[in-house]
């Protein structure tokens, strides 16, 4: 059985999710606005929460954000807004699976189980240590010598990318296929951005680096320091 949070307000759709979820063995409790479901999520500790975007006293992405400040819980976003951005918006904000309305239930279902195998496999202690640097991939939390760093749900994801794979050189084309999960374009910059930003917030320089390595012409290596190792 999974606990499983549901905020939507449309009452038919909601009836609709926690009879199908219920017939598959899942306990679900409902909410049909943000701050309900905030107090719900904090209150009830569910194992999953499925979101509806368009939510009637608070856009359903601050919803999102605020979640994510308080909770490391997968968060499946269940919305009629199909558009390719609103999806990589929603992906940016910090949820884990996007699901298009409508849909059915063994779909919802298989991907309530996908999320949460992927963050099962994490296991409770998997943080990754390079050096200094510390990323805990179930709080979603980074710190640096014990600072806490101030990410962006893709920057931490990058960089959770890197860290898994330290000493090896990463491809831009890898990162957007598996951080940013599109197709590589010789001319897009957003991983160069996102690098930049990483950099500036690890205390460090593309002249001077000590995290994050530029292989020319090839990607980036993450290596810890030579006086963290």
């Amino acid at each position: 059985m999974v606990k499983v949070l549901l905020v939507e307000d449309d009452a038919t759709i909601r009836s609709g999710v926690v009879r199908a979820l219920g017939d598959r063995g899942h306990a679900v409790a409902t909410a049909g606005n943000a701050l309900a479901g905030l107090q719900l999520a904090v209150a009830e500790r569910p194992e999953i929460v499925l979101l509806d975007l368009g939510l009637p006293d608070l856009d359903g992405r601050e919803l999102l954000r605020m979640l994510r400040a308080v909770s490391p819980v997968p968060i499946i976003v269940v919305t009629a807004a199909g558009a390719e951005q609103e999806m990589v918006r929603a992906l940016d904000a910090g949820a884990d699976d996007y699901i298009i309305k409508p849909f059915g239930a063994e779909q919802l279902d298989a991907r309530i189980r996908a999320v949460l195998r992927r963050v099962a496999s994490d296991g409770p202690g998997a943080a990754i240590i390079v050096g200094g640097l510390r990323l805990d991939s179930r709080a979603r939390r980074a710190t640096l010598e014990g600072r806490v760093l101030d990410l962006t749900p893709r920057e931490f994801d990058m960089l959770h990318y890197l860290a898994a794979r330290p000493d090896q050189v990463v491809t831009k084309g890898e990162l957007l296929t598996h951080v940013w999960q599109i197709a590589y374009a010789s001319a897009d910059k957003t991983v160069d951005v996102h690098l930049s930003w990483l950099r500036r917030k690890l205390g460090e320089t593309a002249q001077e680096p000590r995290y994050l390595h530029t292989v020319r012409r090839v990607g980036i290596r993450l290596s810890a320091p030579t006086d963290a190792r």
